[in-house]
């Protein structure tokens, strides 16, 4: 699907989702997510190649497909429901939201103090964000570009639509600079924090495992003296929850990078345990491991390096021609 099919794809899933029968539209994405499962295509051996983790030496292969059909099934609600939030209305997204620990996090901003809340893939945290600013509390957050760079500005009008401020993960204008300006202000920042994007983040131990993970989120605590307070998403039948765990203190350190790489390592314990309890909601397609990072690594590096024998080949063949002549 090249760029331009691909955002016109994404605008006629938000047009026809949000005038179509809600059960017809969730049957529709159950299919979905049971097609990509049956085919074992790469985003479900991706998040098989997570889950292995979490089940541990222990697990069985029949655990671990029955884990990610689950999970396959929880992604595309996610994607249903980001479609469809708009036409729900905010009677119903109350109705269907259970949050506990929020009453912290409010206080935290009303007292002028920041807050970094920082989640993992988990849930629906597109709802999350909307249910937080019906709530009154405005938030700011860091989106990653898309191409085509319409289909980026589709999906950052969606977000504003629902009150968040959206900033673009690169390619933006002092990005960190005004998240710390918001910190600073007393408001509410929220980063996924569970996967590290760009390569600058710091390795901790995670199910038994190294691990990359982002941290900005630690950084800008340690910076502005915000409250980091982790947040766990999931499913309960047609009920999201949301649950705003304790603030985690900047850890200790003789330097910053200790102080920051302490305190990501105590927000991936949090991860941790929220994870464990809700693994069928953790919506991790891509790269985490430090040892699948590794082996992505040696797969380019074995690719590329096909690539250019191919490349040379033709050269080889007209030297060999030329000699023989």
């Amino acid at each position: 699907m090249d760029e331009r099919t691909a955002d016109l794809a994404y605008a006629a899933g938000w047009a026809m989702l949000r005038r179509s029968p809600d059960r017809a539209g969730r049957a529709l994405f159950r299919r979905l997510a049971d097609r990509s499962w049956c085919a074992r295509d790469g985003g479900t051996r991706g998040l098989e190649r997570n889950l292995r983790r979490l089940l541990g030496p222990a697990g069985t292969d029949a655990q671990l497909r029955a884990l990610s059909k689950a999970g396959m099934r929880s992604y595309m609600r996610y994607f249903y429901e980001m479609f469809r939030l708009p036409a729900m209305g905010r009677e119903y997204v109350l109705s269907h939201t259970r949050a506990t620990g929020v009453d912290a996090l409010q206080e935290h901003v009303r007292s002028g103090r920041g807050v970094v809340a920082a989640l993992p893939h988990m849930g629906n945290w597109d709802h999350a964000g909307a249910w937080i600013t019906m709530q009154g509390t405005p938030l700011t957050t860091v989106a990653q570009r898309l191409n085509p760079e319409s289909l980026f500005q589709r999906f950052t009008a969606y977000r504003e639509s629902l009150g968040m401020e959206v900033l673009p993960l690169t390619g933006g204008s002092a990005t960190v600079g005004t998240l710390a300006r918001r910190l600073r202000e007393g408001g509410l920042v929220c980063l996924l924090a569970d996967r590290d994007i760009n390569g600058t983040g710091v390795e901790v131990d995670f199910f038994g495992e190294k691990a990359r993970m982002p941290s900005g989120p630690a950084a800008l605590a340690l910076n502005t003296g915000a409250a980091l307070m982790p947040v766990s998403l999931w499913y309960d039948g047609p009920y999201w929850n949301i649950r705003v765990h304790e603030e985690i203190p900047v850890a200790p350190g003789l330097s910053r990078t200790h102080r920051i790489h302490g305190t990501t390592q105590a927000l991936a314990r949090v991860f941790e345990g929220a994870i464990a309890e809700h693994p069928e909601d953790w919506h991790m397609l891509q790269t985490v491991f430090s040892a699948d990072h590794d082996e992505d690594r040696a797969r380019r590096r074995e690719r590329e390096n096909r690539a250019m024998l191919r490349a040379l080949a033709p050269d080889r063949g007209r030297e060999h021609a030329g000699r023989s002549g």
